[in-house]
């Protein structure tokens, strides 16, 4: 009994070894970034969804707010492209930052806080997950610093202001829920996070696969309490506040129409470079569908936590590898799952290294850097992007260079997550990941 109770006291105070001047530096450097840096597109729409939001207004319809925020950027801005949680968010934000003192890099920080709140939430999550699945102190130590530290979460984050980290820490939060048997708070975590960003969709067909192989039951009321949440979230607001989604419904598919950044297709813009798929071509959006089911085929059923990460790390690639679309800050979401598994030693850390070093040099050849000044130079980012415009050529050809080496490395993960799973030995109960 002695030893049970020094067992869960040691379990309830690991976070305490932790080496609190790191988590101080890196609240300090995104602070810093938050305030300082911002993409001049992302950061603009986000702001007008706030304050549309804030003052009654829908955020999916276009409007002219150069007169609120007294900036010309704010003349024409397209409406914001993500579902009722995060607009809601940032309408609350603008009600206790512009609203009150209209200072647009206070507004531009305040934006940036939840990101920084999840950054710092994710790493003591996959900290107390693997501290759980039996983890040495120096290997959770050291996957808590990566997510605290990592450039390629910090830039897309707290810099760019992308809201990735926080749908992935809902996303692996469910799954810690769900190998734990709590399915019904993991399904409302879960749709909040699809309804925060799409991006985790595939986790949901991993946690019903994994479900169906213990109870087909189970599976169905999750399914069933994940499509209620996600009416709750994604669907209640537009009928609570009097939105139309009219604006929506006219382009529902719009994201599946896109090609370049990170994907494949960026290697066809050294022939041709459009920005939505040409002809027929659209049928290559549509790729990812087959890709995932076969993935889906491929996934074991069994296992607890460390078995959802490797499925969900696997179909999330397949489904990121196959779209004619990739945004940089989306592989957010498969650090951590990754993380989990170089951690335990059943996957190569050079692919995880490759994960976030690849789509961050992406980044820099797509002038993403030299944006992020807008909010403090408006001016120098406008000569510096006006200087590298006769090295476009140069720089499609290094951007596809990589996404060439982002698949390999990419598929390489694939492999890696599908081999295991197809040869691990059975999981016990003791590795769900209570949270």
């Amino acid at each position: 009994m002695a030893g049970q109770t020094s067992a869960a006291a040691a379990g309830r105070t690991w976070y305490a070894t932790l080496d609190r001047r790191i988590l101080a530096l890196s609240v300090a450097l995104q602070l810093a970034l938050g305030a300082l840096l911002a993409h001049p597109y992302d950061t603009r729409v986000a702001m007008a969804a706030g304050y549309l939001a804030g003052t009654g207004q829908s955020p999916y319809v276009p409007h002219n707010l150069m007169a609120v925020f007294q900036h010309v950027g704010f003349q024409r801005l397209t409406t914001i492209g993500y579902p009722p949680p995060w607009p809601l968010v940032t309408g609350l934000v603008y009600r206790g930052t512009y609203a009150i003192v209209p200072n647009l890099l206070a507004y531009n920080l305040a934006l940036k806080l939840p990101v920084i709140v999840a950054t710092v939430g994710l790493a003591y999550l996959v900290a107390g997950a693997l501290r759980r699945l039996g983890a040495r102190a120096a290997v959770v130590r050291r996957a808590w610093a990566f997510l605290l530290l990592n450039p390629f979460i910090l830039y897309t984050g707290a810099a760019w202001g992308q809201i990735d980290v926080i749908a992935t820490l809902l996303a692996v939060a469910a799954l810690g829920l769900v190998s734990a048997g709590r399915w019904a708070s993991s399904a409302a975590l879960l749709a909040l996070a699809v309804c925060v960003k799409p991006t985790p969709l595939p986790i949901v067909l991993v946690v019903l696969a994994w479900l169906a192989g213990r109870s087909a039951r189970e599976a169905l009321r999750y399914g069933a309490a994940f499509i209620a949440w996600a009416l709750v979230f994604a669907v209640l607001p537009f009928i609570a506040l009097g939105w139309s989604a009219a604006p929506i419904l006219q382009r529902p598919n719009a994201h599946f129409l896109m090609s370049g950044a990170l994907s494949y297709t960026t290697v066809a813009k050294l022939i041709r470079d459009p920005l939505e798929l040409p002809g027929h071509w659209w049928l290559l959006s549509l790729l990812w569908v087959p890709a995932v089911a076969a993935g889906v085929a491929l996934l074991r059923r069994g296992g607890g936590f460390e078995a959802l990460a490797r499925n969900s790390a696997a179909l999330v690639l397949v489904f990121f590898l196959t779209r004619t679309w990739l945004a940089e800050p989306n592989v957010i979401l498969v650090l951590p799952l990754v993380l989990v598994l170089a951690s335990l030693g059943h996957i190569d850390r050079r692919a995880l290294t490759a994960l976030w070093a690849i789509p961050l040099a992406f980044t820099v050849f797509n002038a993403t850097p030299l944006e992020l000044l807008w909010a403090v130079s408006p001016g120098a980012m406008l000569r510096s992007l006006a200087a590298i415009g006769d090295y476009h050529t140069a720089r499609l050809a290094a951007q596809a260079a990589l996404v060439v080496a982002w698949q390999a490395a990419g598929w390489w993960v694939v492999a890696s997550c599908l081999r295991r799973a197809r040869t691990a030995a059975p999981a016990t109960a003791t590795e769900g990941v209570a949270l």
